[in-house]
């Protein structure tokens, strides 16, 4: 057994499996719990109102109908690539790569929401500066992280583990003191739900309330996909099949129930149009949430909590995008250098690219479009995942398949409620992508 392990772990271009349970779940967390609460949060708000919690619930719903797809398939094809790999394995070459494709777009433009969203924090937050060197900033981030990414797997995951744990310590104290408030003060905030609009509901009332809250569960969703993290990185994770599953439940439970707390305490106490005018201006809009709630050091904490998780997001994103690349350069999909190991079994050119790619969405400086853009590429993204799940034999089936069913509709469904110039552009980079794909097989074969 020993022998088998040491030839797993030292084979050339083959990732060493360093991650357990703790690493894992970690990884996810530190995806999950960064953008999604301290910036699209607002985000959502912006068009659903205090519906906006429905939709927590709704994209956690679909979330956990694609998590235990991802995580069989995960089980049973642990390899570095996700539902890149699962196309290819179950539905064929055009289906891989054009998820692959879109998960490129999908959570680039996550990456860059977050590098955005923590420089809007370190100077609004704590520099109490204007937000004009925000884009500048966000692409110095985007450096840095990619920086520790090429430091290897297990640096980054100690990393990763001091970003969750202050961003868990932080969440936890702005939902107490959040629900507090409401206990002492009443939840005003929550007006809306029971019909009770203001002036500003009629951002999100315009259509009616159905159109923003189908649009802000696309929203919320993308929040939840951090657990893709720990699929992409199957080559590197300890007993998979077991670990896996595992890591995914958990890490969805922890997060959903942080964004109710979290979203129930910042709209039940200052209510919905702040959130969304908070991200307008660029704010920090929980820590100067949680500056009214008057528990002192509280704003530091959680600004120090939304800088963590953000930086956090980034990270591990540069690594999960830098093993989709990797495996794309493995089919030649992408240039074959782009899967080359260093000397500690590292993708650098992968990694180096995706850092590129990350600074180039960020300096595009706008968080709204960003994370639109992320939510219409990964639902396709998720779309193609349930359709492979779809495809497993009987006897590799961990769940019923009516989950995959059900995380298919919701995915086609809700990708096409982001508004209608970015999922025009996202079909275009999906065409383009596409046409690429269709050359290059016909130039192989001509070879």
């Amino acid at each position: 057994m020993e022998a088998s392990q040491a030839k797993t772990s030292t084979a050339p271009g083959v990732l060493r499996r360093e991650l357990g349970l703790t690493g894992a779940v970690a990884t996810g967390l530190g995806s999950i719990l960064g953008a999604g609460v301290f910036v699209s949060l607002g985000v959502a708000a912006g068009v659903a109102g205090p519906w906006v919690l429905l939709a927590i619930v709704l994209a956690g719903g679909l979330a956990v109908c694609n998590a235990l797809s991802s995580a069989q398939l995960a089980a049973t094809h642990p390899v570095s690539g996700g539902t890149y790999e699962y196309g290819y394995a179950y539905l064929g070459p055009t289906c891989g790569f054009g998820a692959g494709w879109m998960f490129l777009l999908a959570k680039s433009a996550s990456a860059a929401t977050a590098a955005l969203g923590c420089a809007f924090y370190l100077l609004r937050g704590f520099l109490g500066v204007e937000s004009g060197w925000a884009t500048p900033l966000a692409l110095g981030l985007c450096a840095a992280a990619t920086g520790v990414v090429l430091c290897g797997v297990r640096r980054s995951g100690w990393v990763n583990l001091a970003i969750v744990g202050l961003t868990l310590l932080s969440l936890v104290a702005f939902s107490t003191a959040g629900l507090w408030w409401v206990a002492q003060h009443g939840s005003a905030g929550l007006a809306g739900v029971q019909g009770v609009g203001s002036e500003a509901s009629e951002h999100w009332r315009g259509a009616g309330v159905a159109p923003g809250l189908f649009e802000a569960t696309a929203l919320m969703f993308v929040a939840y996909t951090g657990y893709g993290r720990i699929a992409t990185l199957g080559e590197e994770v300890r007993d998979p099949r077991r670990t896996i599953p595992r890591a995914i439940v958990i890490t969805l439970a922890v997060s959903g129930g942080l964004y109710l707390l979290v979203g129930w305490a910042a709209i039940a106490s200052v209510g919905a149009a702040r959130l969304a005018a908070g991200v307008e201006d660029g704010g920090a809009l929980l820590q100067s949430i949680s500056a009214g709630y008057g528990w002192p050091g509280l704003p530091w904490l959680v600004g120090a909590g939304a800088v963590a998780a953000t930086l956090g997001v980034l990270l591990n994103l540069i690594l999960g995008l830098s093993r989709v690349v990797l495996a794309m350069g493995r089919r030649r999909d992408l240039p074959g250098g782009l899967s080359k190991l260093d000397g500690r079994g590292e993708p650098r050119g992968a990694v180096v690219l995706v850092g590129v790619l990350v600074a180039g969405l960020a300096a595009m400086g706008s968080i709204q479009t960003a994370w639109s853009l992320s939510a219409f590429a990964v639902l396709l993204y998720y779309a193609v995942t349930n359709l492979a799940a779809l495809r497993l034999p009987p006897d590799q089936r961990l769940y019923s398949p009516w989950f995959a069913r059900a995380g298919l509709a919701g995915c086609l469904f809700l990708a096409f409620w982001v508004p209608l110039g970015v999922w025009l552009a996202g079909l275009g980079a999906l065409a383009v992508g596409l046409a690429w794909h269709a050359g290059r097989r016909a130039l192989a074969r001509r070879g």
